[in-house]
């Protein structure tokens, strides 16, 4: 593995950085202690080509690789500070646009792919219902054949981008006596007749990316919106897992080296006892725990990408990678808020705003837990 950046690699980095302080972080000058979601910077972020990042050009991506896609993300995570726009973001890529890129039609892919790519059309993820959460194949939503197509009936809940999507990506059974292996996937618009987004659910954090539900009463999808086979829904949901949890917290990554250059900064500039606290063991051990977080993180984040370059299955990396990453911001950003002091439990300093945005990271796109489980299985335990 050879994770050494060219200069043209290193020149968008530098760029994406600036693109984000300049343009992404708008809301956070206001005196709400919080972002909402703006659409204004979410089409800032498709003009600059984010969310196409690597994606064909003869669709309107960028055509970058993986790993200079990942490198993209990570910038934007660290010049942009709402980390709901860009988990949002993230969401949107891996687990709406990388399936329908992939396993779509080519009418569906001329469909959809270049608006998901230009920020013409919001995507949502529809899996997780109220009585199958971790269990994510004990879904109820049914999708009846009809004459031309079918009628989706059901509830979908903890849906990142609902209250805004324009499309969804959901999955319903078409043979329930079937399980998993009776579910199929179905690319929906969002102004369909029987398809209806709640309000955003208020939050501990990551507000820039609203959650909400969805509901699908006798709602028509025309066959040729099926995303692969009758029957094939656990293969895509899988795939979009795959990568969903490969990369849905690049940006984060992104945002722990911002931490840890801004809490040495302070460290340096903070004087107790006429001395600096970057000098206090206390402080100076939990400058270096984030570094090692920082470093780990990003080694299992770019072995995923890697991978994915090689067209290489990711599902134990994937795991890796979303728990400890996760894990790490989360403990990252409480090392922050500490080594701040009142200064960081202040929201108008900004700081325990990634403390509370990373609670979420250890529980959405499958729990902590989940992952120690999967791992284990995976390893023959």
């Amino acid at each position: 593995m050879d994770f050494a950046w060219s200069d043209e690699q290193l020149d968008l980095q530098q760029r994406t950085i600036e693109f984000a302080k300049e343009q992404l972080n708008d809301d956070l000058t206001s005196s709400a202690p919080d972002p909402s979601f703006d659409r204004n910077l979410w089409q800032r972020c498709a003009d600059y080509g984010v969310q196409g990042a690597y994606v064909s050009t003869d669709l309107g991506g960028r055509g970058h690789d993986i790993l200079t896609t990942i490198l993209l993300l990570e910038s934007i995570g660290y010049g942009c500070r709402d980390n709901g726009l860009t988990l949002g973001l993230n969401g949107h890529m891996w687990a709406v646009l990388e399936p329908i890129y992939r396993f779509g039609s080519a009418e569906l892919i001329e469909k959809y792919v270049p608006g998901l790519c230009d920020g013409r059309l919001i995507g949502a993820h529809g899996m997780t219902e109220a009585e199958s959460g971790s269990n994510a194949f004990g879904l109820k939503t049914t999708a009846t054949p009809v004459d031309g197509g079918y009628r989706l009936n059901g509830r979908k809940v903890y849906v990142g981008l609902a209250p805004v999507c324009d499309v969804a990506l959901v999955f319903a059974s078409t043979r329930p006596d079937r399980r998993e292996w009776g579910l199929s996937a179905f690319v929906v618009d969002a102004d369909s007749d029987g398809f209806n987004a709640g309000p955003p659910q208020h939050k501990m954090g990551v507000n820039g990316s609203p959650l909400g539900e969805i509901t699908l009463h006798d709602c028509f999808v025309p066959a040729e919106n099926r995303l692969g086979p009758e029957g094939a829904g656990a293969s895509v949901f899988n795939h979009s897992m795959e990568w969903e949890r490969s990369f849905i917290f690049t940006s984060h990554v992104g945002a722990m080296a911002r931490q840890l250059d801004e809490a040495i900064a302070y460290a340096n500039e903070r004087r107790v006892f006429d001395q600096r606290i970057a000098d206090f063991q206390s402080v100076s051990n939990r400058i270096a725990d984030m570094k090692l977080r920082l470093e780990t993180a990003r080694l299992l984040l770019y072995r995923c990408a890697w991978l994915k370059q090689r067209n290489e299955r990711t599902t134990l990396d994937a795991a890796l990678a979303k728990l400890h990453i996760s894990e790490s911001f989360l403990e990252s950003s409480l090392d922050a808020v500490r080594i701040h002091g009142a200064r960081g439990y202040l929201s108008e300093f900004g700081v325990e705003r990634d403390a509370r945005d990373a609670a979420g990271g250890v529980i959405y796109s499958g729990t902590s837990d989940i992952q120690r489980q999967l791992i284990a299985k995976l390893l023959g335990a």
